[in-house]
């Protein structure tokens, strides 16, 4: 129950589109990630090396391009570069199955296409989550960001049940068609949107090099987000080993059927929800800081019994441990991202808040870009126990610095919207 003089976020003039096109293509999201993983070591026979550089692929374009396109989106009007970028999204997907088709499809060209793929979700990304701050107030991003962790939760639920069984019914290529018609209701969805978006002041004078150095200074000088940045890119670097060497060791060494890898995925949708839809309570009676710490260590429990699941168990047996192992992370995740991001949107000015997303996204990828490789690679040569081991401890070493640095002590401003 809402107190006196607070309101559903949902009854913000256009949060309510903009929800509805984050959760369709988040949904789509989550097929096409486990569909293209399965495509890559069953259809086109790859190997745990390979899945790497497909998340390796996935996120280049932020590793090169990041904060240019954050100064650019900066310069413009943000909903129509998120509309231009969803409908790029679905003619790239839609090639995927295309090309499977007509038997040009191999591993070096759908890496082309996920990086091309990723290049159009770097601007879409720093679009939309600079333009949530246009259509609710500073007060309301706390609740605007736990309604979308929501609905990501329980995308991430439906999203690999649903992608195992088409991958078993259609196979893998034919999955992702749905994430381009994903992509085609997100872009009317966002368009749908009623939002007053004042063009950027025009500074023909200004240089883009010192537009992108302010967003820079911003990010990294500030006493709270530059330790939580710096926190955040170790997490993304021990996390993308995590997640390269899971599917693997899941399919490869314990023998798993597609379907019920998507089983023990949708582990993490399901405590993602009960994450999120608590992450307001907590992070108003803890703090963004006390919150993300606590939502690391959860993770470190739900890897650590991934880690140890047996392998000469009973199938079913797997699948619960690697679920319940899942379902720690996805509680973690649920408690921490709305925090994280409620509370960086919140002290950020807008004008600097494509700048701020895209400085902080572009490094985080760029940890992918290096971790999914290594991860993979060390898979290949030492195993995926060690490697999963080995990123374990690495998440354990972030949390302990993010517990000791000035963001370990970051609350939120008052707030009088609720989820």
């Amino acid at each position: 129950m809402s107190g006196p003089g607070r309101r559903d976020v949902f009854r913000i003039r256009g949060f309510f589109a903009y929800w509805a096109s984050y959760t369709v293509s988040g949904f789509g999201t989550y097929v096409t990630t486990l569909a293209l993983q399965v495509l890559v070591l069953v259809s086109l026979h790859g190997t745990a090396a390979d899945i790497g550089l497909l998340n390796a692929a996935r996120w280049l374009p932020y590793l090169v391009l990041g904060v240019v396109v954050g100064a650019l989106v900066d310069r413009r009007r943000r909903r129509p570069v998120l509309i231009g970028s969803d409908l790029g999204r679905a003619v790239l997907l839609a090639l995927i199955p295309l090309f499977f088709v007509l038997g040009v499809l191999n591993i070096p060209v759908l890496l082309a296409i996920v990086c091309a793929l990723g290049l159009l979700s770097l601007f879409g990304d720093a679009a939309s989550q600079s333009l949530v701050p246009r259509i609710v107030p500073r007060s309301a991003l706390l609740a605007a960001h736990a309604r979308t962790d929501q609905s990501d939760a329980v995308a991430q639920t439906s999203g690999p049940l649903v992608a195992g069984a088409l991958v078993s019914l259609v196979g893998a290529a034919s999955a992702i068609v749905v994430d381009a018609v994903s992509y085609l209701f997100s872009a009317v969805a966002i368009w749908r949107v009623r939002v007053d978006e004042p063009p950027a002041a025009a500074t023909p004078a200004r240089s883009l090099r010192r537009e992108i150095a302010e967003g820079l200074r911003w990010v990294y000088r500030h006493p709270v987000l530059g330790p939580m940045a710096i926190g955040s890119h170790g997490w993304f670097f021990f996390n993308s080993i995590l997640g390269t060497v899971f599917v693997p060791f899941a399919l490869l060494a314990l023998d798993l059927s597609a379907f019920q890898l998507g089983i023990a995925l949708a582990g993490a949708g399901v405590a993602g929800l009960i994450g999120s839809s608590v992450s307001i309570r907590v992070g108003r009676r803890w703090g963004a800081g006390v919150a993300v710490v606590a939502s690391n260590l959860l993770m470190v429990v739900g890897w650590g019994l991934i880690a140890i699941v047996p392998g000469d168990a009973a199938t079913w047996l797997v699948v619960t441990i690697l679920t319940v192992g899942q379902g720690f992370y996805g509680l973690g995740l649920g408690l921490s991202n709305a925090n994280e991001m409620g509370y960086r949107q919140a002290v950020t000015p807008d004008e600097l808040q494509a700048r701020t997303n895209t400085t902080m996204r572009s490094a985080n990828r760029a940890m992918i870009v290096v971790g999914a490789p290594i991860g993979g690679l060390a898979a290949t040569v030492i195993g995926y126990r060690p490697t999963l081991w080995i990123a374990i401890a690495g998440i354990v070493a972030v949390t302990v610095f993010l517990a000791l640095s000035p963001f370990g002590r970051a609350r939120h401003a008052s707030d009088d919207v609720v989820g």
